[in-house]
C-alpha cells in the first residue's frame, strides 16, 4: 500500500496549498492513502495565534478537522483520508496537549521536537557556534527531548527523529550515548518512528533518521511509517518505493499507519 501520513498545508503560515491540493497530489501519485498532519495550534500559549508563520492559530483548528472530514467524505471512493496533527513537543505543556487531543477526532498525532531553548532547530544561527563541545550538547539535549516525547504518551509517531542535523550536517557522526538512550526510550513506548524524505530539503541531505539509526531501530524492535513531510503538494509521496525498497533490504517486512489512534500493520 502506497500513503503518505506527514503533509502540511496552507494553514500554518509555511506550506503552500489547500488540502484539497494534497488530495489530488496524492491521487496523482498513485498513493491508496494520504494523512493530513498540519501543524497543530500552540495550545499551551496564551495567544489565539501563537507564532502564525509556524502553525494555525486555535480558533482555527476546529475547522481544520472540518473540512478534513468533508474531504474524506467527497473522496472516500477514491483515496483513504486519515486526519491528524503534527504536534510539537513541550514537556511543561504535556497536560494541555494530552487533554485536547483526547478530546479530538484524530487518526494518529505525530510528536516532533522543533525548538530547542528559544530557537528552531532549523534557524541557521543556532549553529554559528560549531564548536565540538557545543554540537555534543545540544545533539544530548535534543536526544533527551525526543526520548521524554516518546515516554510522554502524547504521540503515535514520533516525527524526524533525527532533524537536530537538518542544517547542521556535522551533527550526524557525533557520537554520544544519548542516542541510544532515546532508542530504548522509543523501544520501551512502542511508539512508532516515521522515515521522513523531507531531508532532501535541507543541508544534510537524505531522509530521517539516517542510515545508522534506521540500523539501531531495527536493533531495538521500533515500528516504522512513512511521510514525505510535504510542505507543497509537489513533494507528497516522495521517495516512497525507494523507502520501501530500503527498508526491505534492511529486513523490514511491515510498516504501520493509524485510524482512530489504533496502528494498523502494511505489509513492506
Amino acid at each position: 500500500m502506497a500513503f503518505d501520513l506527514h503533509t502540511h498545508h496552507n494553514r500554518c503560515g509555511h506550506a503552500d496549498g489547500s488540502l484539497r491540493d494534497y488530495v489530488e497530489a496524492a491521487l496523482a501519485a498513485g498513493l491508496e492513502t494520504i494523512g493530513f498532519s498540519d501543524h497543530s495550534p500552540f495550545f499551551g500559549e496564551p495567544e489565539d495565534h501563537h507564532r502564525p508563520w509556524v502553525a494555525m492559530a486555535k480558533s482555527e483548528f476546529r475547522r481544520y478537522l472540518a473540512e478534513a472530514a468533508a474531504l474524506r467524505e467527497e473522496y472516500r471512493d477514491r483515496i483513504e483520508i486519515l486526519i491528524g496533527v503534527e504536534s510539537d513537543f513541550f514537556p511543561e505543556h504535556t497536560g494541555v496537549y494530552g487533554s485536547v487531543y483526547a478530546n479530538t477526532d484524530l487518526d494518529y498525532v505525530i510528536g516532533s521536537v522543533h525548538v530547542l531553548g528559544e530557537l528552531d532547530i532549523f534557524h541557521p544561527d543556532r549553529w554559528r557556534d560549531t564548536s565540538e563541545e557545543f554540537l555534543l550538547q545540544e545533539k544530548e539535549r535534543y536526544c533527551d527531548l525526543v526520548a521524554a516525547s516518546a515516554r510522554s504518551g502524547l504521540f503515535d509517531i514520533l516525527g524526524h527523529i533525527d532533524a537536530l542535523r537538518g542544517n547542521c550536517p556535522e551533527l550526524g557522526a557525533i557520537k554520544t550515548p544519548a542516542v541510544e538512550r532515546m532508542l530504548r526510550a522509543i523501544a520501551e513506548s512502542d511508539v512508532v518512528v516515521e522515515v521522513n524524505t523531507s531531508g532532501n530539503t535541507k543541508l544534510c541531505g537524505g531522509w530521517y533518521p539516517d542510515e545508522d539509526l534506521l540500523d539501531r531501530a531495527r536493533h531495538h524492535g521500533i515500528r516504522l511509517t512513512f511521510g514525505s513531510d510535504a510542505h507543497t503538494p509537489a513533494r507528497v509521496g516522495e521517495d516512497h518505493e525507494k523507502v520501501r525498497a530500503h527498508l526491505r533490504s534492511l529486513g523490514y517486512r511491515e510498516w504501520w499507519v493509524f485510524e482512530r489512534r489504533k496502528p494498523r500493520r502494511v505489509p513492506l
